[in-house]
């Protein structure tokens, strides 16, 4: 075998246990390597092993498409030369799977990962617990690798899996602070109840297929007979219960809940979960069975109708968040929803192009708030901010190309992945959604603006002694972040190559993936100039509310009062849940479970059992005298009906 080929095999395996090795060892000799409080050796471990996996990434992706000296090409799916699962019929080999969808979602992985391990290095510089943080943070680059290039379903769970066990460990990293353990404890109790989706989606999929490889699913999906609206055939029930474990992952209504929660832990952690990884395992798992879904109008309109509502309604949440990362939470949640609606439209390869875009930006935007926070001592609050622009120079020229992509600002990368997602909607039919669409993308523009200029514009509201302490971050942060502003730029028209040679867009790159007919583009040409300037308005009325005119704010306010009371609760999902747990979970187990189940019918039945057995003690213990001579009695009296029997017989 040529040394080539053998390098194309062995790759995508270091690509993904490249991080488990940073994680093993820093596990076992993390506390040796930290030498002192100020060194930095487990960071650079952390950091060397995501990097070296992100050059592998990038050869193992030129390979795929024939950048590199030898013959283009990768083989589909790599099996690692044994089966991980067999049990009788069911087998399910340890391969990996790599095509253009994976590749691309292998690159932002390792790409985004190892800025964020880069910047670790500054935010976490002076926390003794570093060799843990590190450790966590390669552990959970490696079940997100394997999750993206699990060849089957299987494998891809316990991916799924691992990153929610990271996440619980992330988010509640200051696990000192009962709102953190609190916040972890909550991501993994939320995800749960979207895995048993996940799961039982999984056994349905085997029971009507035959089959849970993800090749096989891609292929044999169009051989299946296409499932009408409302009709709950087996290809709509399965897609279903799949989508349910993504809402869990993706932090889509109802299970959203724990995304902003997670804000407990360190910056870093915000930016790895909510920007390029873990929350968009569901839009990977949804567009990863495209083809599945493409054939039950049922699940795709339940993905375009979820992922709609979700949008507008985080947007609404985020525009009265005073927390900086709480802000930018909620918008995680409003851009997951767009992807969704992508998705559920038939635009799989949109929906991974705005999961691109979004994993520059609102990586930047996490790690610029981290830089905010780490300029402020570890004020969160915007309420106390202002003015920081020419305080912090760096954060604020990279914050603002992040604000302007994600609000759809032309040249920006989010203009385009949103427009193509505003267009997709329109041209498939679904004016509703486009509708509630292009508004949400007003409400992002607004809570951007607003952002942006309660905490870098105006007079400083913090006090004297936190103005005194202000101060930029170092370059461990600020390097990082000029790396992602930059991609916030270039990424939404960067040309790749094409699986069928010269240069394409990335929804053309990843396409064949989707295993479905060329998409019909049909360009809207009024589109560009309204999303755009719905953009701009919405930068201007939060300009106009809180730079130019912020005396009017109290009386908008008065007038909109009943909608942000609905807002400020975060429509009482948590309060509804909260009195759910307990009245119905915690209640209803004391009242039924407890005093009637448990204490009622098995207390009652052991102590009913021990109370006949005593009664009857009780009524046979007079024939217990303890004299010698009515024992012989009894004996005596024994052996006569015994023998009266024997001979009366």
């Amino acid at each position: 075998m040529h040394e080539l080929e053998v390098l194309d095999r062995v790759l995508p395996f270091a690509v993904l246990l490249l991080p488990l090795c940073g994680f093993v060892v820093l596990s076992l000799f993390g506390e040796w390597i930290k030498r002192d409080k100020e060194d930095a050796g487990a960071g650079y471990i952390a950091c060397g092993t995501v990097l070296v996996s992100f050059g592998c990434a990038a050869w193992t992706t030129a390979r795929l498409y024939g950048l590199a000296e030898a013959a283009p090409g990768l083989p589909f799916s790599q099996p690692l030369g044994f089966e991980w699962i067999e049990a009788g019929g069911f087998r399910v080999p340890f391969s990996l799977l790599v095509d253009p969808l994976s590749s691309v979602m292998m690159l932002v992985v390792t790409g985004i990962g190892s800025l964020i391990h880069v910047y670790s290095l500054g935010y976490m510089a002076h926390d003794d617990d570093r060799p843990r943080f590190f450790s966590y943070l390669n552990l959970f680059t490696f079940f997100m690798l394997l999750l993206v290039l699990g060849g089957s379903l299987p494998l891809l769970f316990v991916g799924w899996e691992g990153v929610g066990l990271c996440s619980y460990l992330l988010i509640g990293f200051w696990y000192r602070k009962d709102s953190a353990s609190a916040a972890g404890l909550k991501a993994f109790v939320v995800n749960r109840i979207g895995d048993v989706g996940l799961i039982l989606g999984m056994i349905f999929v085997y029971h009507s297929f035959g089959s849970l490889d993800l090749v096989d699913i891609a292929d044999n999906s169009g051989a299946l007979a296409p499932e009408k609206l409302w009709e709950l055939g087996p290809v709509t029930v399965a897609c279903l219960l799949l989508f349910l474990g993504a809402t869990g992952k993706s932090a889509q209504i109802p299970l959203h809940v724990w995304l902003p929660d997670a804000m407990e832990g360190p910056t870093p952690v915000s930016a790895l979960i909510h920007a390029a990884t873990m929350v968009t395992a569901g839009v990977y798992l949804v567009a990863r069975l495209g083809p599945l879904y493409h054939q039950s109008a049922t699940a795709m309109l339940v993905v375009a109708v979820t992922g709609t509502v979700t949008a507008l309604m985080a947007g609404t949440i985020a525009i009265v968040q005073n927390d900086i990362k709480r802000v930018l939470a909620y918008s995680t949640v409003s851009q997951l929803g767009f992807m969704f609606l992508a998705a559920g439209v038939g635009a799989f390869g949109v929906a991974i192009f705005h999961l691109y875009t979004h994993a520059f930006f609102k990586a930047l935007l996490f790690l610029g708030s981290g830089s905010v926070i780490h300029a402020m001592s570890g004020e969160q609050d915007m309420r106390k901010m202002g003015g920081l622009r020419t305080r912090i120079p760096w954060t604020f020229w990279t914050f603002l190309a992040g604000t302007a992509a994600i609000s759809g600002i032309p040249f920006f990368a989010g203009f385009y992945s949103k427009d193509e997602i505003l267009l997709g909607a329109l041209t498939t039919g679904h004016t509703v959604l486009f509708g509630i669409a292009l508004f949400t993308a007003f409400l992002t523009a607004a809570y951007m603006a607003r952002l942006l200029f309660l905490t870098f514009f105006g007079e400083f509201r913090g006090g004297h002694e936190a103005e005194h302490h202000l101060h930029e971050s170092p370059w461990s942060m600020i390097g990082p972040l000029v790396v992602l502003a930059v991609g916030s730029v270039v990424s939404g028209y960067a040309l790749f190559p094409g699986p069928a040679g010269g240069l394409v867009r990335l929804p053309e790159v990843v396409h064949p993936a989707f295993r479905l007919p060329p998409e019909a583009v049909h360009p809207v040409g009024w589109l560009p100039a309204v999303a755009t300037l719905t953009a701009i308005v919405g930068i201007l009325v939060a300009w106009y509310l809180y730079l130019s005119m912020p005396e009017l704010r109290a009386s908008v306010k008065a007038a909109l009062r009943p909608a942000l009371r609905v807002f400020e609760a975060k429509y009482f999902f948590d309060d509804v849940y909260d009195g759910f747990v307990r009245r119905v979970v915690v209640g209803g187990s004391e009242a039924l479970l407890w005093k009637k189940v448990d204490a009622g019918v098995i207390d009652g039945a052991v102590n009913g059992a021990g109370g006949v057995a005593a009664a009857l003690a009780q009524t046979l213990r007079p024939i217990q005298t303890g004299f010698v001579r009515h024992y012989a009695l009894l004996v005596l009296a024994g052996a006569v009906a015994l023998l009266s029997y024997l001979l009366w017989s």
